[in-house]
């Protein structure tokens, strides 16, 4: 990294927090931001580890009674959700259990709703996400290279935080340390050619 792209990167720290921002409140449809698609790997996985374990130990008695309805009215399983509502009878064998086919019906088709009310495109919403991605790499990195400053060079690291992280102005950095405005421009190139030393 040259002395240009490490005041470039650090330059640029609080447009790609707001970037990050304006990013992660991007909608996906369905009522999901982009910022909460990391978080449904989570879901994902909770239900791989629940697909293991007997429902009763994770459902309530009233999504026990629908499992079983449907268990006891499928004949086969789809893999669509359209293909899953037609498979669903409307009359069941019995009356209470018309109700609970009612249910289910309408649990899929809100399915069907949340998924037709995506108004952006697979390519579109994963080009985000890994933009979304990037830029919090990018800003980490940053993070992690002040920690690593402040460590041996606090005072340094202190002055880029205060320039660049929390975007004050020269004479505001200045004052805050306690400094001349020329001491802050002598200790701002000290402390870049730290931060680049280290990158």
């Amino acid at each position: 990294m040259t002395e240009q792209q490490a005041i470039e990167q650090l330059n640029n720290y609080r447009q790609k927090q707001a970037r990050i921002q304006a990013l992660g409140t991007y909608s996906v449809g369905g009522g999901i931001q982009i910022s909460r698609l990391s978080e449904e790997d989570h879901l994902q996985q909770l239900h791989r580890r629940l697909r293991g374990m007997p429902t009763y130990m994770y459902l309530t008695k009233k999504e026990q009674a629908l499992e079983a309805t449907a268990h006891a009215y499928l004949t086969f399983y789809p893999a669509g959700v359209r293909a899953q509502r037609r498979s669903i009878p409307d009359i069941g064998a019995y009356q209470e259990d018309d109700k609970l086919l009612q249910e289910l019906r309408e649990k899929i088709a809100k399915v069907i709703d949340a998924r037709a009310g995506c108004k952006y495109d697979l390519d579109e919403v994963l080009e985000r996400l890994a933009e979304l991605q990037d830029l919090r790499a990018e800003i980490k990195r940053v993070d992690d290279l002040l920690e690593a400053l402040a460590k041996f060079k606090p005072e340094l690291s202190l002055l880029l935080k205060l320039r660049y992280q929390d975007g004050l102005t020269t004479a505001q950095v200045a004052a805050r340390l306690h400094i001349s405005e020329a001491t802050y421009r002598r200790r701002k190139r000290r402390a870049i050619s730290e931060f680049l030393q280290i990158s």
